[in-house]
Order: C-alpha cells, then structure tokens, then sequence
C-alpha cells in the first residue's frame, strides 16, 4: 500500500501589484466596512510559517494580475516588482492584466522571475506557435505534481490591441485534455493542479467539461471563497484580490487520490509582522515614489470603493469629474473590479492612481441612442451571460447621466426594459455627448467625433477634487436590476 504523503497549497491571485499595507472592504450586517490588509511582506511572511509547518512541503502559485495595477508598477512597466515577487518563493504563475505593458515587454519580465510563466493558451499570429510552456513539474515529500496554466482568454477581445500585439489567446480548454493525459501518462504525476485565470464561473463550466485535474486554483473575479467548491472530484479555490487575502489548502494523499483536505482563506492583516527581507526590497521599491505619490489632493465625505457589481462609489466620483470637465450628457468608463477602497478622509496622488494607474487621456465622442443600448446591451452579456464562456469582463461598465432598468435573467439584447437620460427616455436616433476613459469604456465601434481631449484623467481628478472639499459620491440608482 502507497504510504500516506501530505501536501500544502498556497495560492495567491489578483494581486494588481499592491505593494504594501491598503484598504480592504469587508461586509458586516447591513453595511460595508473598511480594515488595513495586505502587502507581499506580510504575504511572504505567512508563506514562511506554512512551509516551516509543512516541513517544505508547500507549493505557492499566483494566478495573476499580478504585475500592473498600481503607479509604481505601471510606471516601470512591471519591472519594479521583480525583486519582490523573486523574494516570495513562488513556483509557478499565469497572467491577464500582466501583459498590459505589450507581450514583449511581459516576455522581458518573465525572464527575470525565479519561476515560469504557464500558458497553454497563448499563441503568435504569425506561426501558431505556442509561447509559454503548458506545465510545470515539482516534486515534493515524493510526489510529483504536474501544474497547468491556463492566461485570461480576454486579453485579445476586450482589452486594447497593443495588450496582444502578435499573439493570441484561446479558451484553453480543448488544449488540456492531451496535457493532461501526458501528465499521467508520461510524467506520472500523482496530482495534477490547474492555475486558471479564466474566471471562477467559466473555471466550474470547463472542470465540468475536463476530467482529470485534482485542484483548481481560480483568478480574476476576485471571488473570496471560505470553503473549496467542488466540480466532481476537483477542489476549487478563489482566494479575493489586492493581496489580502490567501489561499490555503492541506492536502492528504494516498496512491495520486486526494483522500482528506483542509482550507482556510486567510486574511493578511495588518498585525501580522513582515518578512524584513521583502519588506526592504519594497521600501527601496517605493522610496523613488515616495514623497510624490503621499501627497494630499483632496478629501472625501463618502467611503470609495469597487465591491459592487452594479455601480460604485468610487467610479461615480471618477465620472461626475468626467462630466463637469468636459460638459458632456453621459460618462462611461470600464467595470474595473481592481482598486483599493479609500476611506472617508483625505485623498492622496496613490489613491487616483490607485483608481486608474494607466493615467489615460479624458476622451469624447457622440453616441446616438440606439448605439447606446446596443453597448449597453453588450455589456450585460459579457458580465451576466448563462454561458460563462461568454463572460468577459469585470462588472457592468459604470456610467452617470443615465439609468437603466434591467432583468439580468433575461436573454442576450432584450434585458434593457426602460433607459433614460436625465428625465427623458433614450431616443434610438438622437445623438448624445459622452465623456469616457479607455476604449473599454466606449468601444471604439460606436460613436462619431471621437477624440481625445489633452487632459489626463489624473490632472482632471485633481481639478475636480480642489472644487469639490469634501466630495460627495454616492450611490445614484444607475442600474436597477428589476
């Protein structure tokens, strides 16, 4: 009889480049509240317990979102980071927002991390060739595990061009069968884990698709799951976003089956001690930022955060500046899910990059009505779709100017019942001035006389925070599901 082995699985996801300490939402009874979480010190100083309580028989992997997300990061495209994410001792990870910077630069990044990029799912145009390697082979406490890498499949789709130039990305799911079958087969690994940044939706609809994956460590929708979810016989586990939380899974194994697991979600509190190493590394990360990004530029009387699906405080702070800069009727910009939340109080230069680290420009364009449904229409698919295949994005994109009443039930083009602008129903014919950030806000599609405006949303933030003392961004009633 194969002797008993343990193992331990800690996952990291979505991580969206916070360095240190941040705000993190909670939900206590009937209202949100707001704690310090996070940091890859604290991460990493977590990570060393466990492996010490394991005796090394851990595996820590990321899901991704991992190297954009924050002014720091964006500013040197990723490359800030490295000395910290080489600290923690990862084994693996994927990628989505990661190749914000172009696949060329991610490729440059990726060669300097201490651990490999996973992808079977990511191809150049030219050659169909694929470009990262599929798996991963660790052994530990003598098992061999083999880990999958499936990348976000909506880099090319949703996400502005540059972001996939020269490559392209599938589903990933048609790809895993003959991986899966030379893991067994060839590699005889005795688990086989899947690092997915696909979605926790679109995760459970392919493992039921899939046999053969043991653990599924999920990204991108920023799910905090307190207990395994199972598809069949595959443990699935999300563990939130912004580096506040871990994923952690004891395992028990006995001839490649899982015969007994614990998971615990834990929250990186702001008690825990750092690693002093990698909190060194990231105070000499910060330091060249420092004194800039800690500046005061504003104060707020309403708590801004991202944690809804629907709208948000903190992008209608972002959109009423939209609309008194430019005098527009409507503003959009995208359902980002990432962002930490900024507390009632003063505002600083980190918490607008926080909001929008990419600093586009503020952009225009005329939208006539019927345009108008149809993006919104669009956009309820993408986030609400019964396919999950056919999610792909974060929450509904957000907008002020307009309110819509919707049945999320219903079928794709017909859940919009009534859309108004202001006090008037939206015309199908008649055009209307709109305000918006990236094309994700306004696909480039729709619309006429689009341009971009010299100023950048940051700057714009900025004017709006110095007339509005303190600002006030409340919930509005913009869609209503009915």
């Amino acid at each position: 009889m194969a002797k008993r082995k343990s193992l331990t699985i800690v996952q990291m996801n979505d991580t969206h480049a916070y360095f240190d300490l941040h705000q993190e939402l909670f939900w206590q009874g009937d209202r949100s509240v707001y704690r310090r979480a996070g940091g890859y010190a604290r991460i990493s100083a977590i990570v060393k317990q466990i492996r010490a309580e394991s005796h090394g028989n851990c595996l820590f992997c990321d899901c991704g979102d991992t190297l954009h997300g924050t002014f720091p990061a964006v500013n040197t495209q990723g490359k800030v980071l490295i000395p910290v994410l080489n600290s923690l001792g990862l084994d693996a990870m994927t990628a989505h927002w990661d190749f914000a910077y172009g696949p060329k630069a991610f490729n440059q990044l990726t060669a300097e991390l201490s651990y490999p990029m996973l992808a079977n799912n990511v191809f150049e145009k030219e050659t169909k060739k694929q470009i990262y390697q599929s798996y991963a082979i660790k052994e530990m406490n003598g098992l061999r595990v083999g880990i999958i890498g499936i990348a976000s499949n909506i880099v090319d789709k949703t996400m502005p061009p540059s972001y996939s130039e020269g490559i392209f990305f599938t589903l990933g799911k048609d790809e895993l069968p003959s991986i899966i079958d030379v893991l067994r087969t060839q590699e005889k690994t005795d688990l086989i884990i899947l690092l997915s940044h696909l979605g926790f939706p679109q995760d459970m609809r392919l493992l039921s698709e899939v046999q053969g994956i043991d653990i599924c460590l999920s990204g991108h929708t920023h799910n905090r799951l307190y207990k395994p979810v199972l598809s069949g016989k595959t443990i699935v586990i999300q563990s939130g976003c912004h580096g506040s939380f871990l994923g952690r899974l004891d395992l028990e194994v006995d001839g490649g089956q899982i015969i007994d697991y614990k998971h615990r979600l834990i929250e990186v509190e702001e008690a825990i001690q750092p690693d002093p190493i990698t909190d060194e590394l990231i105070r000499q990360a910060l330091a060249p930022y420092k004194n800039d990004l800690s500046e005061v530029v504003g104060e707020t009387a309403t708590a801004l955060n991202r944690g809804t699906m629907l709208e948000t405080t903190m992008d209608n702070f972002l959109l009423q500046a939209l609309l008194e800069n430019t005098g527009a009727q409507l503003a959009f910009s995208n359902g980002w899910r990432y962002g930490a939340p900024i507390v009632p109080g003063k505002i600083t230069l980190n918490d607008l990059y926080n909001m929008i680290p990419m600093d586009p420009p503020v952009s225009t364009v005329e939208l006539k009505g019927e345009e108008v449904r149809m993006m919104l229409e669009e956009n309820l698919e993408r986030t609400f779709s019964c396919d999950p295949y056919q999610q792909m994005g974060g929450y509904v994109k957000r907008c002020l100017g307009l309110n819509i009443y919707f049945k999320i039930e219903n079928p794709p083009g017909h859940r919009i019942q009534k859309l108004f602008a202001g006090n008037k129903e939206v015309q199908p014919n008649q055009y209307y001035t709109t305000a918006f950030v990236t094309m994700q806000g306004v696909p480039q599609k729709y619309g006429r006389n689009r341009e971009n405006q010299s100023e950048r949303i940051i700057d714009v933030l900025r004017k709006y925070l110095a007339t509005h003392h303190p600002v006030h961004a409340d919930l509005r009633g913009t869609f209503v599901a009915i």
